[in-house]
């Protein structure tokens, strides 16, 4: 990524950034209305373009800033049986980072996974590479200005 970890991080996971460039998740809130997550935080998520119609409700599991956040699922939600991801992001060269994403996807419901989940799994992925690469022209763009949002939130980078 074209920013240093710490710049990544936020433009991730504090919503009003994410809002400006993420293609795949049209509207993500935390519950209780914290500007971002936390550990055992539950986000509400719901898709963006043509999958606007898909939500997911999340609880983040491990929230380290700038290192690491994952989450998982709560309950389902079609066409997710399970879902997981987790992000690590760590500094490469001066003003870059490199991110680190994985995940797990289960299709459902069951009695139809063999024919959904491969489906699922190549829209997911193709969703995933178009809203990093968003991610990354925004960042290429627009980096300085969450540097100095954080000096005003975070009195200035972390890393």
């Amino acid at each position: 990524m074209p920013a240093p970890a710490d710049v990544v991080f936020d433009a991730f996971h504090y919503h009003l950034w994410r809002a400006r460039w993420d293609s795949l998740v049209g509207n993500a809130r935390v519950v209780g209305g914290a500007p971002c997550p936390f550990v055992g935080a539950e986000t509400e998520n719901t898709g963006h373009g043509w999958l606007r119609g898909l939500s997911m409700r999340t609880r983040f599991v491990s929230f380290d800033r700038p290192h690491v956040a994952a989450a998982s699922m709560v309950g389902r939600s079609f066409p997710f049986s399970r879902w997981a991801a987790s992000m690590r992001h760590r500094d490469a060269q001066p003003g870059h980072s490199v991110l680190i994403y994985v995940y797990t996807i289960e299709a459902g419901p069951k009695a139809l996974r063999w024919l959904l989940e491969p489906v699922v799994a190549w829209v997911f992925a193709r969703q995933t590479r178009r809203r990093f690469a968003r991610m990354h022209a925004f960042l290429a763009k627009h980096a300085h200005e969450v540097v100095a949002w954080q000096r005003t939130e975070h009195g200035g980078s972390s890393t």
